[in-house]
Order: C-alpha cells, then structure tokens, then sequence
C-alpha cells in the first residue's frame, strides 16, 4: 500500500513538472509572439512618421473625387457622452460626410439632449431593408441647420449589431465609418482612415482606425484638447492594456497582413462589401470582429484580391469601463465574442484556401487569444502545487515567473516608450511614470482577474447562454467650456 502510495506522488510530481514546463513554454510563446508584434509595429510607425510630410491628407480634403462617407454611430443610454460625441464628428473635417445617430431604444434622455441641442426635425423617409434588421424604426429626424449632415432614427431596441445595420440601410455614401457614441475622434480621423481607400480603392475593403482611452482627458467643442493618465489605477491599466494588445498587436498583425480585428469604435468598411455579406450578424455578442472574418472569408471565397489594413495615426477616443464590476462584463463579451467567432468559421481554421488568415490569423487567436485565460488560470494553481510537492526546484520557479510576468511587464513597457517616440500622446513625464507603475501592476492582479472574466464568456460561448449584453453606465467626457 505504502509503495501504491509512494508510485502514485511519484506519478503526480512527473504530471505538475511537465504541465509547469508547458506552461512554461507557452508564456514564452505568448510574449514572445507580442514583442513580435510590437517590433514589427514598430518597423510600420517608423515608416508613417516618414511619410507623414507628404501623406497628401490636405490634397484628399480638397480633391472633389474624395468618397463621401456615412458615419453611424449606435446609441444606448449614452446621454453622460452623445452631444460630445456629435460635436465631435460634425466638427470633423472632410469635405462630404453624413452623420447617422441610430437611438437603439434608449430608456435615458439620449433623444431629448440630441434634440434640443441640434434642433431636431421628424422627416418622413422610407428605411430600405438591403441588409435584414430586426428592431421596428420609430421615427427620423434630421437638423434643421444641417438636414443632409445629421441625421438621428430612433428604432426599438434591437442590440448594437441591428442598430449599425439600421445605419446601413439609411446610409447614402460609399463608405461606411462605424464609430461608438461614447467616442470623440480626433480632426482628421475620416481623412486619415479614407487615405487607404483613396490611395487603393479596388483592393481596401476595410480599415481599422485606433481606440484609445479617453478617461481624464479634457473635451472643448467636441475635441480631445488634453490627455493625461486618468486618476484611477484600474483605467491607468487598461490605458496600457490598449497600448500593447489593440494599437501594437492590431499594427503588427495590419503589416502580416492577418488583421481579423477591428474595433466597432473605430473602422470604416466599403458599403457594397456590407451589402454583399449581409451586414452585422445578430447571433454573436462580438459583431464587430465577427463582420471582419467573414468579410475575410466572403472575399476568399469568391478568390478576390483585397486586402484589410489598420492605420495607427487616427484617434477615437472612447471611456473606458472605471470599476471593475463593469470592467469584468466588457471583458466577459469581448472574449465570449472571441468564442463564437471561431466557433463560427471554425471551418476556416488551418485551411490553405484562406491564405494567412486560415493558417496563421485564426490558430493564433485560438492559442493564444482563447485559451491564453486558461493557462494562466492553470498557471495560479498549479505552479504553486509545483513547489508544494518538490516537482519544480526554485531555479526553474524564478525563470517561470521571470518569463510569465517579468516579460510580460517588459513587452508593457516597451509599447509605452514606442507609442512616446512615434507619436507623443502624453506629454507630461508624471503620466509616463504613471503608465510605467501602471504596466507593473497589471501583471499582479489585474491580469489574473481578466482571466477569470475570459474565461467566464468563454464557458458561455461554449454552454450557449443567452447573450446578455449588460449596461456601462458612463461617466461623460470632462467638458471644458470654449
């Protein structure tokens, strides 16, 4: 019995060496695929910051063969951010654009606030059904000032997805700009995300314009006038979260030419190519990605040449979730998203006909982006029992934590310093110290807890729970009076 016993712990400490060397392995993987990334952003900003003296931006603005677009912009109970947020894109500047506000069904004063302030006027127009929606229209008003730049539909609430493929069938303009209602764009956001479009209109089906984090910054007139690392340590984390993951790995991956992501904050599409896929799906809690895989796969399919590029220079400024409570919904759809997306082109995964996308994009999203909760949750329990039970010595201990969160904490910092060489966002040294400090604690305890929220909306993807999409309540931009 003594000997069962002893066979049985010999068996156990064999099992948790091997798991804690994979685990291992696959933290070395992990960060080392993001400093892949980051360096190749960086090769991408360096070439921009160059071309930046002759990108022809003012030229686009005056050319009249510039392609008009239509920004739409989802509303929920956004009232805290929506005149702020309008503000902003009417103040854009572009020479011929729409603004279509889609009001989801709001129970606030969404409505009320857009009304008053841009003198709203019900109009009767006929909503087309090009791409099927869902949430029966109310009413369309535009502004008396303004009726062909602003206009604002109010629909039953149907979810974010309908609300944008609203948009689509109300829309007049050749291109598609996707913008959130808590976002504020930076001036020349549309001229700089169109440039792709302009310079290669037969092949750009999509571009992806960055998100950043607009929490403490200061709005006048609808624009960012002064950005500076917000008070609470949560969204100081996540400042530097969107730094490494969303504009150095969606910048890298842009330059792979494996883009599968781009933010419903911020992307711009070609209208025809919406069309032709049917808009936003209604069965994923992550439309926005989604969109981008299947226009992927749709335009594999029919064997076209296209490509889908991300440009880091054009700002949308969106708030950012200030508890965690919030913070954890977020983070439970987007990775239930993530779920269901590969669920649902799973059939694209490892598969030659789908180029870069089926053999590298999508298996790399499966390892590294679905499973990566996983093995970290693994990682807090059983490295620990490693030790425990002498599977592991303290040298390989302090290479595992090195490698996990010393690297990680590294590859942080690094994306802080190249967003400060490229493009200079905060100028003051106390919120770089602070977003240094900020890519340290992320690694103790805010990375573990996004890990249980991931895998929380994994575990619903997978058991098919109904989507909940979950109320943020907003804090509103701090607005500074002009």
């Amino acid at each position: 019995m003594i000997d069962d016993w002893g066979r049985l712990a010999g068996w156990v400490r064999t099992g948790l060496g091997i798991t804690d060397t994979a685990i291992f392995v696959y933290f070395v993987l992990l960060n080392s695929s993001y400093l892949g990334l980051l360096l190749l952003a960086a090769a991408e900003f360096f070439r921009h910051l160059r071309r930046v003296p002759f990108n022809g931006l003012e030229d686009l603005f005056r050319s009249p063969l510039t392609p008009a677009v239509s920004v739409l912009m989802p509303a929920y109970n956004e009232g805290a951010g929506i005149v702020a947020a309008v503000q902003a894109m009417t103040a854009l500047r572009y020479p011929r654009f729409e603004i279509v506000v889609i009001d989801d069904g709001s129970t606030d004063d969404t409505f009320d606030l857009l009304e008053r302030e841009f003198d709203l006027v019900r109009v009767p127009r006929v909503v087309p059904d090009e791409v099927p929606s869902r949430g029966q229209v109310i009413s369309v008003h535009v502004a008396r000032a303004n009726p062909d730049g602003l206009i604002v539909v109010r629909k039953v609430n149907g979810g974010k997805a309908d609300a944008l493929n609203v948009g689509i069938n109300l829309s007049r303009h050749p291109l598609i700009c996707m913008a959130d209602a808590d976002s504020v764009l930076d001036p020349e956001a549309l001229l700089s995300v169109v440039k792709p479009f302009a310079d290669d209109p037969l092949e750009v089906a999509a571009v992806g314009g960055v998100v950043r984090i607009a929490n403490g910054c200061a709005v006048v007139a609808g624009r960012v006038v002064d950005v500076h690392m917000p008070r609470q340590w949560l969204v100081r984390m996540q400042i530097v979260e969107y730094l490494r993951a969303f504009l150095m790995g969606r910048t890298g991956w842009s330059r792979l030419g494996g883009l599968v992501v781009i933010s419903g904050a911020f992307g711009m599409f070609r209208r025809d190519q919406l069309a032709r896929v049917g808009g936003l799906a209604h069965d994923t809690i992550g439309e926005d990605a989604e969109l981008v895989v299947r226009l992927h796969h749709h335009l594999r399919e029919r064997g076209v040449a296209y490509r889908v590029v991300f440009v880091a220079e054009p700002v949308s400024w969106s708030e950012a979730p200030a508890t965690l409570r919030v913070l954890g919904r977020q983070r439970t759809r987007w990775h239930r998203g993530i779920a269901e997306i590969l669920r649902a082109h799973k059939g694209m995964i490892l598969r030659p006909r789908y180029g870069r996308i089926g053999m590298f994009a999508l298996p790399y999203y499966v390892v590294f982006e679905l499973m990566a909760p996983f093995v970290e949750l693994s990682a807090l329990v059983l490295f620990p029992a490693g030790i425990l039970v002498d599977a592991i010595d303290l040298d390989f201990a302090w290479r595992f934590a090195l490698v996990a969160y010393g690297y990680g904490m590294l590859v942080s910092i690094s994306a802080l310093l190249l967003e400060e060489v490229s493009f200079h966002r905060y100028p003051r040294w106390d919120d770089l110290g602070r977003g240094f400090v900020a890519a340290i604690l992320e690694n103790l305890g805010y990375r573990q807890a996004l890990a249980c929220y991931q895998a929380r909306g994994a575990w619903q993807a997978w058991r098919n729970k109904k989507q909940v999409w979950g109320a943020m309540p907003r804090q509103g931009f701090d607005t500074v009076s002009s």
